[in-house]
């Protein structure tokens, strides 16, 4: 697995400022986009989709997973998360328990606080471990 000083950070928020510029936020004007590497070194983006029913729109992290799975699956690694100037962004606590089910406790974060293993931002998160016991 690639470790998180061998990751070109920049070059993976530019892919999550591309998706964030084609997010669908009429209702906000808040853009989000994010992008991440996948365990066989894909790397994945989404943005969010607003709707005009406010509950019904997706975080960016949903269009993430989505791609994740239509693209073949896998764990995600490392993921970073950018607003509509293309500044870091941490993801919201709904967001943080889908990348949980998606990467794990050690998916590695690009935060404004600097690089952060998912455990740290979602300390004791529920998980599929659970469910099985």
């Amino acid at each position: 697995m690639t470790s998180a000083a061998e990751v070109d950070w920049e070059a993976l928020r530019e892919v999550a400022r591309e998706a964030m510029s084609r997010a669908y936020a009429p209702y906000s004007g808040f853009p989000v986009g994010v992008a991440a590497l996948v365990d066989d070194g894909r790397v994945i983006s989404g943005c969010n989709v607003e709707n005009a029913s406010y509950g019904l729109g997706l975080c960016a992290e949903c269009g993430l997973v989505s791609q994740l799975h239509n693209t073949g699956g896998g764990r995600l690694t490392h993921f970073t998360c950018v607003d509509g100037r293309g500044e870091i962004l941490v993801p919201c606590g709904r967001c943080r328990q889908l990348l949980y089910e998606f990467g794990g406790p050690d998916l590695i974060l690009e935060t404004p606080a600097g690089i952060l293993p998912l455990s740290e931002m979602l300390p004791q998160a529920f998980g599929p471990g659970h469910l099985r016991k």
